[in-house]
């Protein structure tokens, strides 16, 4: 029986022997003694004996024995061989009784490589045994910024709370993140019942994912798909579910576990897209009317209490206005926490409404939940840089009003000094910094940008301008109906009677109504490719949705400027940022002869060297602004909480 299944290890190992040469990959075992001849190793860790996952066994320690073994561990050797009869007796050990015997091996990057012991591990890779004992080296890498170290480093530091060596990630916070999911702190260590479990849900959704995975989500790690699967099914309602339940929920989510792993997934539409309607169509929307669309609006607060919300309800008239009767509006208003967004996005589905916007970045979580359960129902997010496909994301180029209010305060101050109060360290907020310290230093090569934010714990935005002996100051760009002339936008001081300047605008009527008439005319779907991809539109001063409203009292020259200027991006001729860009510090980011990406422009997290300031880390903020900012926060207010922000 044994001779049997080492011929068909053997055929196993020929396959996957024939593949990797077809592919031009090394058809044998990888050697850990040569992958670490470019390595420098800090030092060595014994973790003892204990059960090791079998999928992450991936080499040999020594080159003495890798070419009696595919990349798969089967055997190469003929039978008959003493090799092949040493084999057969280990394959009739495990059949019998189990193999008991301890294997020696290295671990290095989370993957390991075996020193005594490489039969042993075929043999139980061929009966597609889960783990193996085996007494373990670690050698630790000296720590690098190379991404794969880093991530190396944070498993390090889960696996002495843990003692878990199976959740392997692709992207550096993750560990960190999976910890929060599970409601544990970062130096809180697993009790044995907490593992027990743990490895009891990891288990049913190992089996669940590998059942749906297919060629595209092959990149994205076991691990990397649970924790999307528990940010929207939280762990301590789903450890317990069973496989198929796991299955179910995985298969309507596989899109979004298929871009997660995808760092080209997110596509930018930097202007709306014009379809014209076929022939075909216009014949039938005149012989059979469109149904009127119900669209929802989602907010999280009470609209006289907020600008930001104020601007989005005007949107929401300005819809009413455009389309009349063929369209139907309705106002849903949930927690400012999001407790209850997920059930309000449900009722919403369920009353029937055909679109949804949701204005609050924090409600991407519900919003992502509600379009996997409804792929039926259009939902969109107001935010930047989100990789869901399901979930459209929309936003204004507000760097591009930035830059001109930029001009304008370089030209007014009296002192080469600018006051800027930002609010949430938010994806695309750096660039509006930015953007504003560029236009101020374009046409006043002494400007200063002074940064504070409104959301510090510390704030004191009267008592740190005065003190800097400030009068031009740029506050918020929305205007709220409750606010006094002079409480948004630039204004300067003099003799303590306080001037507007200019004021940046969203036109988010005009973004609704090109959006709507987007999805009434087909645009919406003509934008998917047959490589699916998140979307995000960002659109700006070319879309008509931003501007800068100038003060009369402008001197006429800076108008002139500033007019030239904004026909100059609107065209596409200029753009805020073409290099030389430079960072605090000196550091040049683009030469003179390039021009940002708009996917690096929406992710800096780094501010040009004429501002005087820095974005804070988390714990500068105030408590109730943390969460919006783990959220949907730059990497630079992220990396102290573990890293990248998951959704």
């Amino acid at each position: 029986m044994a001779f049997e299944d080492y011929v068909k290890a053997q055929k196993l190992g020929a396959k996957a022997h024939r593949a990797a040469i077809a592919e031009g990959k090394n058809p044998y075992l990888p050697v850990l003694d040569e992958i670490l001849t470019q390595t420098e190793i800090e030092r060595e860790t014994q973790l003892g004996t204990s059960e090791i996952p079998l999928n992450q066994v991936v080499g040999t320690a020594t080159a003495g024995r890798t070419q009696a073994f595919a990349p798969n561990f089967m055997p190469l050797l003929e039978a008959g061989t003493e090799f092949a009869y040493k084999w057969s007796s280990l394959c009739d050990a495990q059949m019998e009784e189990g193999i008991r015997d301890a294997v020696k091996v290295y671990e290095y990057m989370n993957r390991y490589y075996v020193l005594e012991g490489n039969k042993r591990v075929s043999v139980l890779k061929y009966v597609n045994n889960p783990t193996i004992l085996a007494d373990v080296t670690r050698k630790v890498p000296r720590r690098s910024d190379e991404p794969a170290n880093q991530i190396y480093y944070e498993y390090m530091d889960f696996y002495a709370l843990t003692h878990i060596d199976y959740v392997l990630f692709s992207k550096k916070g993750r560990y960190a993140k999976l910890l929060t999911e599970v409601g544990k702190n970062q130096e809180d260590v697993w009790t044995e019942e907490e593992r027990r479990r743990f490895s009891f849900f990891y288990a049913n959704f190992e089996r669940a994912f590998i059942d749906i995975k297919g060629q595209r989500i092959a990149r994205v790690t076991c691990g990397d798909a649970m924790l999307l699967y528990l940010a929207l099914y939280p762990y301590e309602q789903s450890w317990d579910d069973t496989e198929a339940e796991v299955k179910e929920k995985l298969a309507k989510m596989k899109t979004e576990i298929e871009l997660f792993g995808d760092e080209d997934s997110v596509e930018v539409s930097m202007d709306p897209t014009e379809k014209k309607a076929t022939v075909t169509e216009t014949v039938i929307n005149r012989i059979i009317p469109q149904k009127r669309k119900r669209i929802a609006f989602v907010y999280s607060e009470e609209l006289k209490a907020s600008s930001w919300l104020y601007g989005h309800e005007q949107g929401r008239l300005h819809l009413k206005q455009v389309f009349g009767d063929t369209i139907e509006t309705r106002v849903y208003m949930t927690d400012t926490a999001g407790k209850y967004t997920e059930q309000v996005l449900r009722n919403v589905c369920e009353e029937g409404c055909d679109i949804i916007f949701t204005v609050n970045p924090r409600m991407m979580k519900a919003c992502l939940k509600t379009a996997v359960e409804y792929p039926d129902v259009i939902i969109l997010n107001c935010a930047l840089n989100s990789p869901h496909h399901s979930v459209r994301a929309y936003y204004a180029r507000m760097y591009e009003a930035s830059f001109l209010t930029g001009m304008i305060a370089g030209a007014m101050c009296t002192n080469d000094k600018i006051g800027f109060v930002a609010d949430y360290p938010l994806f695309g907020v750096a660039a509006g910094i930015n953007a504003f310290a560029l236009g101020a230093k374009m046409v006043n090569p002494y400007a200063k940008v002074y940064l504070t934010w409104s959301t510090a714990k510390d704030y004191d935005m009267e008592k740190y301008f005065w003190e800097q002996e400030i009068s031009c100051i740029f506050e918020q760009d929305v205007v709220a109906p409750r606010d006094e002339i002079g409480h948004f936008g630039l204004y300067h001081y003099i003799n303590s009677e306080k001037r507007m300047l200019a004021a940046p605008e969203y036109r988010w009527g005009v973004f609704y109504e090109k959006i709507v008439k987007g999805i009434l005319k087909g645009s919406w779907k003509a934008e998917e490719s047959a490589e699916k991809k998140a979307i995000n539109y960002w659109w700006g001063m070319s879309a008509g949705v931003i501007d800068v409203i100038c003060s009369d009292e402008l001197p006429a020259g800076t108008r002139k400027l500033i007019d030239l200027t904004r026909q100059h991006i609107v065209s596409g001729a200029f753009h805020p940022f073409t290099g030389p860009l430079i960072q605090q510090g000196g550091r040049v980011h683009y030469d003179a002869s390039e021009t940002m990406k708009p996917e690096d422009i929406m992710r800096m997290d780094w501010l040009v060297d004429n501002v005087v300031g820095h974005i804070p880390t988390v714990d500068e903020l105030r408590e109730e602004i943390q969460p919006v900012v783990m959220l949907k926060g730059l990497y630079a207010v992220t990396v102290d909480k573990g890293g990248n922000a998951l959704l």
